[in-house]
């Protein structure tokens, strides 16, 4: 037990506590905060750091936490392990890889002017387009569910009978769900997450945040050229990127021009499905990703039906507030983020000793953030 009580000691929990200096209520999601730079500070670190950002843009530091969230709840495990050691050091590291390749390769920048530590990084403000967009490579999850139920239409696009659990697509799909709730369009739900059309989109391209029609065949372009670039790099890997999702915003370049560019994160094991090249080719499905994580919750509780069945979440509150896991499983997520991070930027994971007065003291000294 001592292993697993020494890496509790690095896993940031809190993150949303911090005293950076701001005006406004820090935004806590699941994973990450974020805290809103006064207009002087992010004035302040735009003209000493050179960020390629107009001169009056907006910044907020954002610090991802260690928690990992499943079935729309926090897991925590023996030991007092209340989240993965160094799960937010390898998505911040994963995410900075594919933002600086899609960069290099002349797509788009992303959010992230600076990544001052491996939990932090600095960002810029986005008008985010209301659009998460999934791309797909194979049939699996949530998508096989629905085509062995019957279901052949998807946002739109048809798919023929006769497909296997698991196969390869023969092309990339694109199936964009709403972010936010988009009022007012006959055949759109009025909540959170519903699929759309590529159409509806086009018919309501201001409601979905685009600036004109033209960029949604821009966005679709980073799409498909952002996984197939992550796709390649990991098959050099022998790993198969399946799925991921993506988001997008404008923001202001330093000449002042609104750019389409990616937010969130991007290729990470949260945010995508990585499956074991070889592992598939002997008809195994092994699960290089979050869903590693999913799949032992389905089959460590007895009834997993309370883990996807939506009519029953206070059950399911109650099970993630109730239960620890067992440490070993903690331990075995935590190897895959770490490995697949090296794997992919080819640098070893930094995981912080102690990741709280590490960020305090950084952005107190060389950013002068704390008060």
């Amino acid at each position: 037990m001592s292993i697993f009580m020494s890496l509790a000691d690095k896993v940031l929990a809190v993150n949303n506590d911090l005293p950076i200096r701001t005006e406004r209520p820090v935004h806590s999601g699941k994973v990450r905060s974020v805290y809103w730079l006064t207009a002087q500070d992010s004035a302040r670190l735009i003209a000493e750091h050179g960020y390629p950002v107009a001169a009056d843009a907006q910044l907020a530091v954002m610090v991802i936490s260690d928690r990992i969230s499943a079935y729309e709840c926090l897991w925590r495990g023996e030991g007092n392990l209340h989240g993965i050691p160094g799960k937010g050091a390898a998505l911040n590291a994963i995410s900075n890889h594919w933002f600086n390749r899609f960069k290099e390769r002349g797509l788009a920048r992303s959010h992230i002017v600076d990544t001052p530590h491996p939990l932090v990084w600095i960002v810029q403000q986005a008008r985010p387009v209301m659009i998460e967009a999934i791309c797909r490579q194979y049939i699996t999850g949530s998508m096989w569910r629905a085509y062995a139920a019957g279901e052949r239409d998807f946002c739109g696009i048809q798919l023929t009978d006769g497909l296997r659990r698991d196969q390869r697509l023969d092309q990339l799909l694109i199936t964009p769900s709403t972010k936010g709730v988009i009022s007012g369009i006959d055949g759109i739900p009025e909540v959170d997450d519903v699929n759309v059309s590529r159409a509806q989109i086009a018919d309501h391209y201001r409601a979905f945040n685009f600036n004109c029609a033209a960029d949604i065949a821009r966005y679709e372009q980073l799409l498909s050229e952002g996984f197939e670039l992550i796709s390649a790099e990991m098959a050099d890997h022998d790993q198969l990127f399946v799925d991921t999702k993506f988001e997008f915003g404008y923001a202001r370049n330093a000449q002042g021009d609104d750019e389409l560019i990616y937010m969130d994160e991007v290729g990470t094991p949260d945010s995508s499905r990585i499956w074991d090249g070889a592992s598939y080719r002997d008809g195994v499905v092994l699960e290089r990703s979050k869903e590693q994580f999913r799949q032992f919750l389905l089959n460590h509780f007895a009834d997993a039906d309370i883990l996807t069945n939506k009519d029953r979440m206070a059950e399911r509150y109650a099970l993630a507030r109730d239960n620890e896991l067992p440490a070993q499983i903690m331990h075995d997520v935590a190897a895959t983020y770490r490995q697949t991070a090296e794997q992919i930027t080819g640098q070893p994971l930094q995981i912080a000793d102690d990741p709280r007065a590490e960020i305090v003291e950084l952005l107190a000294n060389r950013y002068q953030l704390i008060d």
